[in-house]
């Protein structure tokens, strides 16, 4: 038993090399953007031409600067003066987490599509550690119920388990996990806050929930079940928390703040539908790992949208 054990990793990775190349999943990447209203050193607002003063600090690699108040498409409202910083972040499975802001895109080296998927994800829940560790300073600073500090802390710990397991999972089959760069952080504004964790926590983690649990259901993997099972549970404890976080912080802004932060919410599911409509995993991915296949996918994300509508 303990030789079977010990072949099972080697095991895994020649199936891999088994594998025709395309099997890989590489980590494409993808241009995001983020606005913020932070002013230049010397206090005045940033234009096109020195706008990068100001994004090249949350790793922003372009920037596009509107000084001036300007009209939504659907009316309303103008948007006051802001600064668009666009960031490269990676692409793939839809469901990405708790992303924190100045993520530094980076590339798996797998000898196939599982190894590369689960060293994605490892890679993502490093990734949230930093973001929840954020998250829980931030609350602090703006004054929020000690409920919600220990609830933002205890899931920076949580992302530390779950990233030895997918690590796991990916050595398993022969990936390595590649190292998580993230900009240094600087304060910001309530609101700014609540517009990042409508992105990443009220879409993207409560979604990201949702396939974790299918894929502790459906996955063939035992390994991969049990490691699922137990991120799955956790995830949805962090997807309440961004709705805990928004219940609470909403009431703190003027009615127009509010309104952004509904529509940054309303815009990041109508981008995330496009993604998993264009996205089919691989077979492998599928039955080993759990994936939702497109189709089921897109029904868990209406479905979603259904239900917080």
């Amino acid at each position: 038993m303990a030789r079977l054990l010990f072949a099972a990793p080697v095991l895994s990775v020649i199936a891999c090399e088994g594998e025709e190349e395309g099997g890989c999943i590489p980590y494409d990447a993808r241009e995001e953007r983020y606005d913020t209203r932070d002013k230049l050193p010397d206090g005045g607002a940033p234009t096109s031409t020195d706008c990068m003063l100001v994004c090249q600090r949350l790793g922003a690699h372009r920037c596009v600067a509107s000084p001036a108040p300007t009209a939504p498409p659907d009316g309303g409202e103008p948007y006051p003066p802001h600064t668009a910083c666009y960031f490269t972040v990676a692409a793939g499975c839809a469901s990405d987490g708790r992303r924190p802001e100045g993520l530094q895109a980076t590339r798996a080296e797998a000898r196939c599509a599982l190894g590369t998927h689960f060293a994605r994800m490892a890679w993502l829940e490093a990734a949230s550690v930093p973001a929840f560790l954020r998250l829980a300073e931030e609350l602090k600073a703006h004054g929020a119920p000690r409920e919600l500090i220990r609830a933002a802390r205890r899931s920076a710990g949580e992302e530390v388990r779950h990233t030895r397991a997918a690590a796991a999972l990916a050595r398993r089959h022969g990936a390595t996990v590649p190292a998580v760069e993230v900009a240094p952080f600087t304060s910001r504004s309530l609101e700014a806050l609540l517009l990042e964790n409508a992105q990443e926590g009220c879409v993207g983690e409560t979604y990201g929930a949702m396939v974790a649990g299918w894929q502790a259901r459906t996955a063939r993997d035992e390994q991969v079940r049990e490691a699922l099972s137990q991120i799955a549970e956790d995830e949805l404890r962090h997807a309440e928390l961004s709705w805990a976080v928004e219940a609470w912080a909403t009431e703190r802004l003027t009615p127009e703040a509010r309104q952004r932060v509904r529509d940054a919410r309303l815009a990041a599911f109508q981008e995330l539908e496009p993604r998993v409509a264009s996205e089919e995993p691989e077979a492998v991915l599928v039955e080993q790992a759990g994936l939702p296949s497109r189709d089921a996918a897109l029904h868990l994300l209406r479905g979603l949208q259904v239900l917080l509508a």
